[in-house]
């Protein structure tokens, strides 16, 4: 790391050599080789009623792909994780595997190493797009149905995919320049190399029936209204536009800027080395957005990164495999400490000013001790929000977000909802997913019901 930018102070690109870069934002997690993948399908019981299937939000047949990949049958695996699950390879790189799926394997009982069921899906779905992506499903008969579906984030994209398959139109609509949501702008560039994004969505919209059009805006470009008019029926799965405050002054400086724009610029630079970081980096937030920011701004070239959070280890959102990752990558990890003003000089960020917290009666009290932290870039990263005035005030909301029923109605008659937008998630890919398809579900037998009623 020996260059006039890492030298620099302040903010500044090409900090590393362009070996470096390769190396930094290569995959993270190498995925299984044949013969390892053969072995560690072995190692499953192929359990009846098996607890990782339950523990799946998706409902994947665990051991069914598993065992198809033992029988080196990748496109039968393949078929069973994409039929349970449509963003299967997107979900087998960035899903918390280990506290849902692999958590719940029976070896955990008796080796304390569960069965890699994550590296698993990802070999059987990686192996199906290697060869091709030949059609495993076929578009049943056109229903004469059209459906709206507004952000095609993996809610929307499941959502899409399900109907089109069951003979609906369905018109995907996005703001961003391409397709994805936060499988294309929101996870650290190592999680999802080779734009592997695109080519999963690629083979998504092979299944016909489905138009998508960017850079569309809800709220902007069209309204609520405006699609009801149009279409039989509308799904909502646009995600969260806004981000949280961090309750103090944010004057508008060189140097203080939202996590998930950070991320968003460095997944959509082909070089690397021409995404500015600054030296000394400071990200506040204990979540997975506070992880990828934190280890990615370390991998640009910043010396020094330090993730600060208010409250103790355990109120961290971040998984404990997240936060051995940061850690193990330089990030300093700082608890108990909250932020009360950001330090500026000639416009630029120079530091942030934090005050130590505790607990007091179960709640949570910043004390008078304060101290300073010399930054020249503070990144947020504590959480997003559901932006309301976008779909109007007709829509219900719940502690934030969008109300809907156990099959994602909403209160407004034809529109659903799904993904972060809708209220009593986890924000999980998986879960996004999960809401899509069992939206699909409710949509169609609506439009067919309305179908076999002669509307």
């Amino acid at each position: 790391m020996d260059s006039p930018a890492s030298r620099t102070c302040g903010i500044a690109a090409g900090r590393l050599n362009l070996a470096e870069y390769a190396a930094n934002f290569s995959d993270a997690h190498p995925p299984l080789n044949r013969p390892q993948a053969l072995i560690e399908a072995e190692r499953c019981y192929y359990c009846y009623d098996a607890p990782c299937t339950t523990a799946c939000p998706t409902s994947i047949d665990v051991p069914a792909f598993i065992a198809r990949i033992a029988q080196d049958n990748v496109r039968g695996a393949a078929r069973e994780i994409l039929t349970a699950n449509p963003l299967g390879g997107m979900c087998s790189r960035v899903c918390p595997t280990e506290q849902l799926c692999e958590e719940a394997c029976v070896r955990n009982t008796n080796e304390d190493k569960p069965v890699e069921i994550g590296a698993l899906q990802r070999y059987a779905t990686d192996a199906f797009m290697a060869a091709g992506g030949a059609p495993l499903f076929q578009r049943a008969a056109a229903t004469g149905k059209k459906v709206a579906v507004v952000g095609a984030g993996p809610a929307g994209l499941t959502c899409a995919h399900q109907l089109a398959l069951q003979g609906h139109d369905v018109v995907l609509l996005d703001a961003r320049p391409k397709l994805g949501g936060l499988n294309e702008y929101g996870l650290a560039s190592y999680k999802t190399p080779n734009d592997f994004a695109q080519k999963e969505i690629d083979w998504l919209l092979s299944v016909g029936g489905i138009t998508p059009h960017n850079n569309q805006r809800l709220g902007r470009d069209f309204t609520l209204d405006s699609l009801l008019a149009s279409y039989d029926a509308v799904f909502l799965g646009m995600g969260l536009g806004g981000v949280n405050a961090l309750g103090i002054a944010e004057p508008e400086v060189d140097g203080l800027r939202n996590a998930v724009d950070f991320i968003a610029d460095i997944r959509q630079a082909s070089d690397k080395a021409t995404v500015p970081v600054g030296r000394r980096v400071v990200v506040i937030g204990g979540g997975m957005t506070a992880v990828d920011a934190a280890v990615q701004a370390r991998l640009l070239g910043a010396e020094e990164v330090t993730m600060f959070y208010r409250r103790g280890k355990d109120a961290l959102s971040a998984s404990g495999v997240e936060q051995e990752w940061a850690q193990t990558h330089g990030v300093n990890l700082r608890l108990w400490a909250a932020p009360q003003q950001v330090l500026v000089q000639d416009g630029k960020v120079t530091g942030i000013r934090m005050a130590y917290t505790q607990l007091q009666d179960g709640k949570l009290q910043v004390g008078p001790e304060v101290f300073d932290v010399p930054a020249d870039m503070v990144l947020k990263a504590i959480g997003q929000t559901y932006v309301s005035a976008h779909a109007g005030s007709a829509i219900a909301l719940r502690d934030g977000r969008i109300d809907t029923d156990a099959e994602g109605q909403t209160s407004v008659p034809r529109v659903w909802a799904g993904g972060d937008c809708r209220a009593g998630g986890q924000d999980l890919t998986v879960e996004a997913v999960e809401h899509g398809k069992v939206a699909a579900r409710a949509m169609h037998r609506a439009l067919t019901s309305a179908v076999g009623a002669g509307v």
